[in-house]
C-alpha cells in the first residue's frame, strides 16, 4: 500500500481511538452521575472523571515526545466540555411562580399540615340555583398546577349554582414547595382533610381527577377523613395503592398517542442538564431527591413539550388532530421529581382494600371510553367501596373527560350534577360490581 493511502487510514484509526475514549469518558461521568446521585451539581461526578482522564492521558502519552504528550489530552478536554453542559443550569435556580391569573383571585392559605397552597374560589355564579354543600376539586398530576381547560370546566359547574373550591397541591402551580422527603400520598390525604377544616364549611362534596382520584379513594378508606366528606366523585383514578399500582391490566378504547402532532414548543430535555436528570430519574438512576438538580430548578426547566405523548394519550383516536390547548405556556406548571417520589410512595404502599371496604360515603365512579389509565386501576375500587351507589362509562372521550371539545363539558357537568343532587343518572349504571369480568373483557 502506497504511503499516501496508509496516511488516511491512520488519521482515521485515530480518530476512531479518540472518540471512543470521549464516549468512555461521558459513559464514566454518567456512571458517577447515579453513584453519587448527582452531588454538587454533578461537579463531584465531573471532577472525577476530569481527574481519571488526565491520568489516563498522562499514562498514554508517557513515552512520546513532548508535542505529541498533547494528543491524549484531547479527547479529555471534548469530554469535559461535553460534560461541563450537565453542571450548569440554564434556568433560574430559585422557584419562579406561575403569574397571576386574570380571571380569579389566587389565595394562599397555610395548613394545618404545614403546606401552603394555592387556593381558587369560583362561587356560585346562578344564585336562583345555589347548592348549600360546597365542592371541592382535586386536579391530577400529581403535583401538577391546575390547567386553564380545568378552570374552564370549574367554572362551568359554578354556573350551575355551585360554589367551587380548587387548590393545587403542595409543590404544583402556585402553591409553595414541600421539603422532597414529605411528598407522598399520605401527606396529600392529610392536605386535603386539612384543606377543607380550614374551609370551615362543614361537610364538601370531592370531585377527583386522576391522581387526585387516587387521593380521593384513600381519603374514602380513612375514617377520620370521610367523616369530613359528604359526596365523593372518582373521575379516571390512578392506582390507588401499592398492589394495584403493580397490577399490568389493560386500557381503554384507542388514544391519540402516535396519531397526534407532536407537541411544539421548547423542551427542557433538549438541554443536556435536564435529559440527563429527568432521563435517570425516570429510570430510577437518580432519586427525586438528587443533587444534579434542585426542585425549584427543575420545576422552572419542565415544559408542556417534555409531557411528549401523555397529553395525546389522554383523548380517543378521533381526536387526535383536534387536540385543544390545555394550557399556556406562563401558567403551565409540573414537578417532575416530586410527582416521582409520590408516585413511588404508592407503589410502596400496602392494600388499602380492608379499609376503603368499610366506606360509607356514597360515591360515584367515572371512567372514559378512551381511557389511558389501567382498566383494573378503576374496578379495583369499585369492587372494594361499597358505597360507590353509580358508575358512569363516557363514551367518546378520553382520559380527560372534560376537553370543551363538541358536547363533552356539558355530558360530564350533567353526570356530576345528577349525582350531587341524587337524581337520576343520564347514563346506564355501567359497569356495575357484578359486570367487572365481562367489563374487563371486552377491553381486550
Amino acid at each position: 500500500m502506497p504511503k499516501s493511502a496508509i496516511r488516511p487510514v491512520r488519521f482515521t484509526g485515530r480518530l476512531l481511538v479518540a472518540l471512543a475514549a470521549v464516549a468512555t469518558l461521558v459513559v464514566f461521568f454518567l456512571a458517577l452521575i447515579s453513584l453519587t446521585d448527582g452531588a454538587g451539581s454533578g461537579l463531584a461526578a465531573w471532577l472525577t472523571t476530569l481527574g481519571a482522564g488526565t491520568v489516563l492521558a498522562l499514562w498514554r502519552g508517557r513515552r512520546r515526545t513532548w508535542p505529541a504528550r498533547l494528543v491524549p489530552f484531547l479527547p479529555v478536554v471534548v469530554a469535559a466540555a461535553l460534560t461541563a453542559t450537565v453542571c450548569i443550569p440554564t434556568v433560574p435556580t430559585a422557584r419562579q411562580y406561575p403569574p397571576a391569573l386574570p380571571f380569579v383571585a389566587t389565595q394562599h392559605w397555610s395548613l394545618a399540615t404545614g403546606s401552603r397552597v394555592a387556593v381558587y374560589h369560583y362561587p356560585p355564579a346562578n344564585p336562583g340555583a345555589r347548592h348549600p354543600i360546597p365542592l371541592v376539586y382535586l386536579n391530577g398530576g400529581p403535583v401538577r398546577g391546575i390547567s386553564l381547560l380545568d378552570h374552564r370546566f370549574l367554572r362551568l359547574l359554578a354556573r350551575q349554582g355551585y360554589d367551587i373550591y380548587a387548590y393545587e397541591q403542595a409543590g404544583g402551580g402556585r402553591s409553595d414547595l414541600l421539603p422532597m422527603s414529605q411528598y407522598t400520598i399520605t401527606r396529600s390525604v392529610r392536605d386535603l382533610a386539612a384543606f377543607v377544616d380550614r374551609l370551615n364549611k362543614g361537610e364538601v362534596d370531592i370531585l377527583g381527577f386522576s391522581s387526585g382520584g387516587a387521593v380521593l379513594t384513600r381519603a374514602l378508606a380513612d375514617p377520620r377523613v370521610a367523616a369530613r366528606l359528604h359526596r365523593a366523585i372518582i373521575a379516571e383514578p390512578g392506582p390507588m395503592d401499592g398492589p394495584t399500582a403493580h397490577i399490568a391490566g389493560h386500557k381503554g378504547r384507542a388514544s391519540a398517542r402516535g396519531l397526534a402532532p407532536v407537541l411544539t414548543g421548547p423542551r427542557s430535555t433538549h438541554v443536556p442538564r435536564y435529559a440527563v436528570a429527568f432521563g435517570l430519574m425516570r429510570l430510577g438512576l437518580l432519586t427525586p431527591d438528587t443533587g444534579l438538580i434542585g426542585q425549584a430548578e427543575g420545576d422552572n426547566a419542565f415544559t408542556a413539550a417534555d409531557l411528549g405523548t401523555d397529553t395525546a394519550s389522554a383523548y380517543c383516536a378521533r381526536d387526535a388532530h383536534r387536540i385543544p390547548a390545555e394550557d399556556t405556556a406562563q401558567n403551565f406548571s409540573f414537578s417532575p421529581a416530586a410527582s416521582l417520589r409520590i408516585q413511588r410512595t404508592v407503589k410502596d404502599s400496602p392494600s388499602i382494600a380492608p379499609q376503603l371496604r368499610r366506606s360509607r360515603t356514597p360515591a360515584m365512579l367515572m371512567i372514559a371510553e378512551c381511557s389511558s389509565q389501567v382498566r383494573q386501576w378503576e374496578t379495583t375500587v369499585l369492587a372494594n367501596d361499597p358505597a360507590i351507589q353509580r358508575t358512569q362509562y363516557m363514551p367518546g372521550v378520553g382520559h380527560h373527560m372534560w376537553n370543551g371539545l363538541d358536547d363533552n363539558n356539558d355530558r360530564a357537568v350533567a353526570v356530576i350534577t345528577a349525582f350531587l343532587q341524587d337524581k337520576p343518572a343520564p347514563l346506564p349504571d355501567y359497569p356495575t360490581r357484578d359486570e367487572i369480568p365481562a367489563f374487563l373483557r371486552d377491553q381486550k
